[in-house]
């Protein structure tokens, strides 16, 4: 209808139209609406020549087959959308290096658009090592546990957009860790190597790094700490990361380097945000002087106010991880306390 047709209208002094047709679904109409004329018209139907505003049939009343009476008025515009009112052409769509979105798949469709140039997914090589890591499939016997770490951080690269690529399990011998390492850097775009570089004679890994060539180590041992271990990390930056050989570390660590890097790698330069909540925590918490403690933590509700309880474990307990639903960071020098402070969660 035109909306200068209702002006005035209330449900004691209604507008009277006339009901000319119906606007096909599908199609463009065939009519055109003049004064005191009215079109019948379904959600997701073109407005027909002449008209610029909907009124709701909730809004209305049938008096015959031809007549409505109108019980509100509308304004030019009302349950329209107009051209352009959702995407104009040449607005900028996304922003090099966005991470698309169900929603953003659906408006490149509404466009038209079904293929864009993406980045290629990064191909990460993931490296475990030790005489005593064996296949998951495997039964362990005295002395051996079974490969954690590859599939862990092989999630952590799959959730953030790249590609991993076992390379095995590697004893713990320098020439066969090299040319391992060697083997998959050269066939790969980065390279995770799991345990093997800490203060045992048997911890090679920053050896083998700086034999691969330039840059070598570029940042050897970061102040962070998983709750229970007090192993420091060695990194090979934009070509290799190494976590810790401990489970909760190398997930802790390689959420930490793996999943920005890769991100970058792939040009995005803000990570997807992480959902994190703020919650009461159920114990005091201190984090070791000079040091960041990043500590497990299961969410549990009371009386409708979320509570951080800790999940307390040694570093190398897999289901610390498991049982816990988010991540509390402890800045150097902080305390905490549940009497005092709620305090910000990252969930998984």
């Amino acid at each position: 209808m035109r909306a200068a047709d209702t002006f005035g209208a209330t449900e004691s002094l209604p507008s009277y139209l006339t009901v000319i047709g119906e606007s096909p679904m599908g199609s463009a109409p065939t009519r055109s609406i003049q004064r005191g004329e009215a079109l019948l018209i379904h959600t997701g139907g073109m407005l027909p020549d002449g008209a610029d505003a909907v009124v709701m049939i909730e809004r209305t009343q049938k008096t015959t087959e031809t007549e409505i009476e109108v019980m509100r008025a509308v304004a030019p515009g009302e349950n329209v959308l107009q051209v352009g009112e959702d995407v104009r052409p040449g607005d900028p769509l996304f922003s090099i290096g966005h991470l698309l979105r169900p929603q953003d798949l659906g408006g490149l469709m509404a466009l038209g658009i079904t293929q864009v140039a993406v980045a290629q997914q990064p191909r990460v090589g993931i490296l475990a090592s030790g005489d005593e890591v064996i296949d998951p499939h495997d039964e362990p016997q005295p002395g051996q546990v079974r490969d954690v770490n590859t599939y862990s951080i092989g999630g952590i690269v799959e959730r953030a957009g790249g590609i991993a690529q076992s390379g095995g399990i590697i004893r713990d011998n320098f020439e066969a860790l090299y040319e391992a390492a060697r083997h998959w850097l050269e066939r790969s775009d980065a390279l995770v190597l799991s345990a093997g570089s800490s203060v045992s004679v048997r911890d090679m890994t920053c050896d083998v790094i700086g034999k691969l060539g330039q840059p070598g180590v570029l940042v050897h041992g970061v102040s962070n700490q998983t709750r229970q271990t007090d192993d420091r990390r060695r990194l090979r930056w934009q070509t290799g990361v190494r976590p810790a050989g401990q489970s909760v570390s190398a997930m802790v660590v390689g959420d930490l380097f793996i999943t920005p890097t890769l991100w970058k790698m792939q040009g995005c330069e803000r990570p997807p945000l992480r959902q994190t909540i703020r919650v009461r925590l159920t114990h005091n918490l201190a984090s070791v002087p000079g040091r960041v403690d990043y500590i497990q933590v299961k969410l549990i509700d009371r009386d409708g106010e979320l509570w951080a309880e800790p999940v307390f474990g040694k570093s190398n307990l897999i289901y610390t991880l498991v049982k816990a639903d988010g991540m509390m960071i402890i800045r150097s020098t902080r305390m905490v306390s549940p009497r005092t402070n709620s305090w910000m969660c990252d969930c998984f």
